[in-house]
């Protein structure tokens, strides 16, 4: 009999434990459901927006080095351009100095046929008449000595001619060849002008492409940004519309305060006692501890960890940590997708710390519910969270 009535005790126990739970469950009402689904869709969207914010960085990264590519082609092109300048002069130049050899050597020319036709008409003089000269020379002589000065000095005239003419000769050689070697370089410099062409022509072909892709990453940019624009408009858009779900909630919640009281009286008496740790538990508080109360005082942290064990030796509530803080419709960051993040990288050592202490079994609160403090709902307010 003594069985029995401790089997029906633990059965009337289990019993009260459902009723209140399912009692607890009538919470989640619809704020929460749709503060759910919309953490979900908000993180879908930072996803897409981080999608699309990294894929400008890449296009900002290809264009700046596309733009150090045409930098650089510029450079190429303008020392082209000197240079194209430089071979402009120098033909110039080798032109003027061809015109002026061109010119010596048509002077000089006439001066050699000149002296030749001289030369050629004295020897033929000569040649025709030189005995009757040579008598000439004689009787005209007043003496032998004025004889011989006078065929010393036709032979130098003869003389004269021929170094005259060979002299002709040689400087016409001379320009001859200096007109050559001009033309020669003349052509060089031509050659080196056709190349420098045909290069600067390839440069500008480079240059014109590279303008092509850099206008081309510039419009996929625009279109990247506009969508990243477009995704945060309906971002803030969105976190208006949270902020509107947490002040319906936070109304819901004032409006049934007393009958929250009354349950965590009840629940006081259904208590399960302390509740053991188990392995992960630091992590996985620490985390939530941090989305929740990062930028809180070091109270608040505790306060936080606080509720997450209090609920956790409650009989309305899962009896793990795990269980609480995955339950459906109790913490934003989870539905989010931010505490799974923290949790990945691990939280601060001061939000582990706080987080090792209320699993040591500190508790600065006997509350059950959290949330932002918005003036509505009577608690106890530490930072910027009312507790109740």
């Amino acid at each position: 009999m003594r069985n029995r009535a401790f089997i029906k005790r633990i059965l009337l126990c289990m019993l009260l434990s459902l009723m209140l739970g399912v009692h607890f469950t009538s919470y989640a009402d619809t704020a929460s459901d749709k503060r759910d689904e919309l953490s979900s869709e908000m993180k879908g969207l930072e996803q897409q927006k981080q999608e699309k914010e990294d894929e400008v960085q890449g296009l900002s990264d290809y264009k700046n080095h596309l733009s150090g590519e045409l930098k650089n082609l510029d450079d190429e092109l303008a020392k082209i351009s000197a240079s194209l300048d430089e071979l402009e002069v120098k033909i110039g130049q080798k032109d003027a100095e061809i015109a002026d050899s061109q010119k010596a050597l048509e002077e000089l020319t006439v001066k050699c046929q000149r002296q030749y036709e001289s030369m050629k008409s004295r020897i033929k003089y000569t040649y025709e008449n030189g005995q009757m000269k040579m008598l000439e020379i004689l009787f005209a002589s007043k003496s032998l000595m004025d004889f011989l000065n006078r065929s010393e000095y036709a032979s130098a005239i003869n003389t004269y001619d021929r170094n005259m003419l060979k002299a002709y000769e040689q400087t016409l050689g001379e320009i001859e060849e200096r007109k050559s070697l001009l033309e020669q370089e003349r052509i060089e410099y031509a050659d080196l002008e056709d190349q420098m062409k045909t290069k600067q022509s390839e440069v500008n072909v480079l240059i014109a492409d590279k303008k092509a892709k850099i206008s081309e990453a510039d419009q996929k940019i625009s279109d990247a940004q506009k969508e990243i624009d477009r995704y945060e408009k309906e971002l803030e858009r969105q976190r208006a519309y949270e902020e509107e779900l947490e002040k319906q909630k936070a109304r819901e919640d004032a409006a049934r305060l007393a009958e929250i009281k009354k349950q965590a009286e009840k629940e006081k008496k259904a208590k399960k006692g302390k509740a053991v740790p188990a392995a992960g538990d630091e992590a996985l508080l620490a985390a939530l501890i941090e989305c929740e109360a990062g930028g809180e005082s070091y109270e608040g942290m505790l306060a936080v960890g606080s509720v997450v064990m209090n609920r956790v030796e409650s009989s309305s509530f899962p009896n793990t940590v795990v269980g609480v803080i995955y339950q459906a419709g109790q913490f934003s960051p989870v539905a989010s997708g931010r505490f799974a993040t923290v949790l990945a990288r691990g939280a601060g050592s001061t939000c582990v710390q706080a987080a090792n202490e209320v699993l040591a079994g500190k508790r600065t609160i006997d509350a059950l519910y959290f949330r932002r403090n918005t003036g509505i709902i009577e608690g106890t307010v530490i930072g910027n969270h009312v507790f109740y």
